[in-house]
């Protein structure tokens, strides 16, 4: 069996492919919307055909890549059906499984985190995906999606802990940058869920945790429903020929510092920060033209809307909004530059500091 282990800076999601070697047949766990272009040049790298999408629940941190795949592969979509979200092509329950290959997962429900919790167990009950309802050393938190401290804490002791202790578990997220545990580990040092931890000390310390909501919340959970797919009112975009680019939820495209650098003299890079961030210690790109985002709309005469333009600004934010303004004022080739001025300097490539 093929096993691989994906990461997605952005939103610390783990996404996992596992494909069977003798037929070729794949499925992903928990894709994420804007690392597919990373997930296909990888299946069509291991000769891979993807069947499946599989999300261990709702996410409500980032836009799962299931639908775009489908798009692209052809694969179906599988979720929990409590979930009630549009487009699922497999709508799963406990005790079902799903077949790649000569291989398969079983489903548990394991609900708590939010009430449409997945965990996905390997044939031989070597390995696990239990999604958010058990992390690292912790767990999915329980106050918003319908979650339960008393679902949550039957969930992973019923249906998790009871694995084989050395089966190993990969969560949907790890902000550590630890990839992997084992069922044995967590009924010993999972602070939240092992040892003598009662149902009582679980619900105590679940319902005094007061987390901020996910910042992507308002966002994610609504696509989500619909599989990742765009909402109407977003255009299905074409991939532009000018440049590799790589198309983000918001509908920004975003060139990586390496291509810009390749194609420089081709684009006409503007800087949106103010002036003083200009000649600041980051510096700015060599070629580029300091157009603040507050002056944007008032000098875009100074701009040819034949060439491509590049934006750029600290992280890439800014940059992101300037590039929205500009495509809806008529300008056809835009991108922004992936993660700023802090991203250029990070890869160790050339900056200038001289006045606009």
């Amino acid at each position: 069996m093929i096993f691989r282990q994906l990461f997605d800076p952005a939103s610390s999601t783990y996404t996992y492919l596992l494909g069977d070697t003798e037929s070729g047949e794949a499925l992903l766990i928990d894709p994420v919307y804007e690392q597919v272009p990373r997930d296909l040049a990888l299946l069509q790298e291991l000769g891979l055909r993807l069947q499946v999408t599989l999300d261990t629940h709702v996410h409500a941190d980032h836009v799962t890549g299931a639908w775009r795949l489908r798009q692209r592969c052809g694969s179906m979509i599988a979720l929990a059906e409590t979930a009630g979200a549009e487009g699922v092509n497999r709508p799963l329950r406990h005790g079902d499984r799903v077949d790649f290959g000569k291989r398969r997962l079983s489903v548990r429900a394991t609900p708590g985190h939010t009430n449409s919790c997945l965990t996905y167990v390997l044939d031989d009950q070597s390995m696990a995906f239990t999604g958010d309802s058990l992390l690292i050393r912790g767990c999915g938190r329980t106050d918003f999606q319908e979650g339960s401290p008393q679902q949550l804490f039957s969930s992973a002791r019923d249906q998790i802990l009871t694995l084989p202790g050395d089966c190993l578990l990969y969560p949907a997220h790890d902000y550590r940058g630890i990839t992997v545990t084992s069922v044995a580990e967590e009924r010993r040092f999972n602070p939240r869920l092992g040892g003598d931890v009662d149902l009582g000390d679980f619900a105590g310390y679940m319902n005094n945790l007061n987390l901020p909501h996910p910042k992507q919340m308002a966002v994610a959970v609504p696509a989500n429903l619909r599989c990742g797919k765009p909402d109407a009112e977003t255009p299905a975009a074409e991939t532009p020929d000018w440049a590799p680019l790589t198309l983000r939820f918001s509908g920004v495209w975003e060139i990586e510092p390496m291509a810009l650098l390749e194609h420089a003299s081709a684009f006409q890079i503007v800087d949106v920060r103010e002036a003083p961030e200009f000649i600041a210690p980051l510096g700015h790109l060599p070629s580029a033209k300091l157009v603040p985002l507050s002056q944007l709309m008032n000098r875009l005469d100074e701009l040819d809307r034949e060439r491509p333009v590049v934006a750029v600004c600290r992280s890439g934010v800014r940059s992101a909004q300037a590039s929205v303004l500009l495509t809806k004022a008529g300008f056809s080739k835009v991108a922004n530059l992936a993660g700023g001025m802090l991203r250029w300097k990070t890869e160790g490539l050339r900056v200038a500091w001289d006045s606009p």
